[in-house]
């Protein structure tokens, strides 16, 4: 089957099809899946905007709100996770994830579902280490301060996934994976974003819990956003037990939704044709979920998930055939996902805009009936009462604001805290802003690489119409791979296939247009410097 892989979305839904249907048209056929990795912007309405973590001039309402009112409907099927520019208070209402629109689902904090056989997982958010260990605390009417750690990742939603055992084949990340950089072509990575080189020759740049993930579920295909450019590995995993073949992970990183910049990608996936062609609910995680269930935790205290360290009477919550067994009889053997997407709050209306649309902690239907059909509690519900009763989100979340804003580093597990991305990127915030070329390149000639290609057209348009580079194949090249943490043995020769392409070799090398040119380089410096020096933001938050 052929599935579309989009990077940064920031609401441009209407041009993201457009390209779509340019590809199909210059394609192979039609599309039948659309992944979207994060910076989605769900946006319905005026409320929704004032909760996307960017300051207000960066608050577009874009085009997701036609799709949400019905005006349209999404031309393919589209999974998407969160990332950190989101109407956070539209995510929230869907935990465990829900249609937002029609043909449009969000696959919640984490989740894992099946289309046409193939098993899709994701986790939202990016990882910022002084809320790592928290619970899910945050609830509207969003302060300065959990208007941007709501979408930081929480270790509870890191053990579920942990607790998969059964083969992955996709998996979707807001932020990259720490470490898959050294996977891949650093050279040419650094040549294009050079103010990553301090994280990535210190291995700071990325997520420690999404390295972590990919440590332990080992899937087949892994794509990553928010750094805003295209990048390209594989990750060759040892073998669990001696004598097994080792499993490889094809890395693609994409870049976010602007002319000229690759944030389109078109695969062919590998599929059971006997499967149903339409988007089932994944067995093995919904066991998961009722079985932590209990370890829900609502409060902004930093907590540990339960490990063998005598410490706990259960550590293990992985799905048994007996558990899966009870949950397939909840749901009456039927897996199939509802299609029972409603309008639950007022749309945008642009001849009738409403800036004092009141901001509620909304109680979604979708989550009401998932959760009780499959026994377990709302977030949304748990939160509520412990804001009635403990007075612990919004306006009365001093304490917590105070421990967000701190580094808290020996609070978490993991020793650093980059929320996978570089202080100093030039790209951040600036959604709307070109990206600013670097002045100075510096080559490491001694890193191992992996290249990527992309299939390149004559045709230059800053057009959305055009398609500058064509959703191509993920080629990598193994000239030096032996020489990469993988440990793997390749000959230079030859090249490790990621999807239905041609050879590095036979593709030029992607430049930008003029845009890049010296003395427009340093005008998109100073202006950037300017804004960034303006903006009284969380940086390190921000792509």
């Amino acid at each position: 089957m052929r599935v579309a892989v989009a990077g940064c979305c920031h609401g441009e839904l209407d041009k993201i099809y457009e390209t779509l249907a340019l590809a199909e048209r210059r394609g192979a056929g039609p599309v039948d899946l659309l992944l979207c990795c994060g910076d989605f912007q769900a946006v319905r309405n005026e409320a929704d905007l004032r909760c996307m973590a960017v300051p207000p001039k960066y608050r577009h309402m874009q085009t997701f709100y036609r799709y949400y009112s019905g005006e349209k409907k999404a031309p393919v099927l589209t999974i998407f996770i969160g990332g950190n520019h989101e109407a956070s208070n539209h995510l929230q209402e869907l935990p465990y994830g829900g249609w937002v629109a029609p043909n449009i689902y969000y696959l919640g904090l984490a989740g894992v579902l099946k289309y046409r056989g193939v098993r899709i997982g994701g986790i939202s958010g990016i990882f910022k280490s002084h809320d790592y260990r928290k619970g899910h605390f945050e609830c509207p009417p969003y302060n300065p301060s959990t208007i941007r750690s709501i979408y930081h990742v929480r270790n509870i939603e890191v053990y579920k996934l942990k607790q998969l055992k059964q083969p992955i084949d996709i998996f979707l990340s807001h932020d990259w994976p720490r470490s898959i950089y050294h996977y891949g072509n650093k050279k040419q990575l650094l040549k294009t974003k050079s103010f990553f080189r301090h994280e990535v020759e210190n291995n700071t740049l990325g997520s420690p819990a999404a390295s972590e993930l990919l440590d332990h579920l080992k899937p087949t295909y892994w794509f990553s956003a928010h750094l805003h450019v295209k990048f390209a590995a594989l990750m060759q995993h040892q073998a669990v037990e001696e004598g097994q073949t080792a499993k490889a992970t094809k890395f693609l990183a994409l870049d976010k939704c602007l002319p000229h910049r690759d944030f389109l990608q078109v695969l062919d996936i590998e599929h059971d044709p006997s499967a149903p062609d339409y988007l089932e609910y994944d067995l093995e995680w919904l066991t998961i979920l009722r079985a932590t269930n209990d370890l829900i935790n609502v409060t902004g205290n930093q907590w540990n998930m339960p490990e063998n360290n005598g410490l706990h009477t259960r550590w293990d919550y992985s799905a048994t055939e007996e558990a899966m067994k009870e949950v397939l009889k909840k749901l009456n053997n039927d897996l199939r996902v509802p299609s029972n997407f409603s309008v639950t709050a007022a749309c945008y209306d642009p001849c009738k805009p409403h800036t004092q649309v009141q901001l509620i902690h909304r109680i979604h239907p979708q989550t009401t009936e998932f959760c009780a059909q499959l026994g377990i509690t709302d977030i949304n519900i748990r939160l509520q009462k412990a804001k009635q009763e403990h007075n612990l989100c919004g306006e009365h979340e001093e304490q917590n604001d105070v421990e967000s804003n701190d580094s808290g580093e020996e609070q978490s597990e993991y020793n650093t805290d980059t929320s996978a991305l570089s202080s100093i990127n030039p790209d951040e915030i600036m959604l709307d802003e070109e990206e600013e070329a670097e002045d100075n390149v510096h080559s490491d000639v001694n890193t191992p690489s992996v290249e990527a290609s992309s299939h390149q057209t004559s045709d230059f348009s800053t057009s959305f119409s055009d398609v500058r580079i064509l959703p191509g194949s993920m080629i990598v090249s193994s000239d030096d791979v032996s020489g990469s943490p993988s440990g793997s043995e390749e000959k230079a020769d030859e090249a490790v296939e990621l999807g239905d392409g041609k050879d590095l070799t036979e593709v030029a090398s992607k430049r930008l247009s003029e845009e890049h040119e010296p003395e427009q380089r340093k005008k998109i410096k100073r202006r950037n410097q300017a804004i960034y020096a303006s903006v009284a933001d969380d940086d390190s938050d921000e792509t």
